[in-house]
């Protein structure tokens, strides 16, 4: 396992530049706006009501889609998602990304699934220096916060 998960984080862990401010000092939700790729991932969260809880205590382990990731979604989707009709499904989308506890690469890759706060469990596989949680290909890892960690991944996980 030790030579997957070097590869693995050799890999990727300068695969996302996090814009010039500590990551370990900003939580989840500044870390993540600061990186400029998940300005759709920080508009569903805010849709949601999620901000202030990953902003809270934690810790937690998100699994972050990029906007290039939500593109990926079917045309209106997004938009779709975002109305206040919707928010119910957005907020089972969103919590299905986020894990509690802090979860770095070392540990995810002995991993073969993991609860989500959603109350599902995300599939997890590691097969030639790749990480996958369910579809997503992880991109970059253990980008730290003071509450928890992010995993970059390149699909938007779907709850089952």
């Amino acid at each position: 396992m030790s030579t997957i998960k070097s590869s693995f984080v050799a890999a990727f862990a300068s695969a996302l530049v996090f814009g010039s401010a500590n990551s370990a000092e900003m939580d989840i939700v500044d870390t993540a706006v600061s990186a400029g790729s998940f300005k759709t991932l920080a508009a569903a969260l805010d849709a949601a009501g999620l901000i202030d809880t990953l902003q809270g205590d934690g810790p937690f382990t998100v699994f972050a889609p990029t906007d290039e990731a939500f593109a990926k979604l079917p045309a209106g989707t997004v938009d779709s998602l975002l109305l206040p009709e919707n928010r119910d499904q957005l907020v089972s989308i969103l919590t299905y990304h986020v894990v509690s506890g802090s979860v770095t690469s070392d540990q995810v890759v002995t991993l073969s699934e993991a609860a989500t706060v959603n109350g599902q469990m995300v599939d997890i596989s590691v097969a030639d220096a790749n990480v996958m949680v369910d579809n997503a290909n992880v991109v970059a890892v253990d980008i730290m916060a003071t509450n928890g960690v992010i995993h970059v991944i390149d699909t938007v996980i779907l709850p089952k």
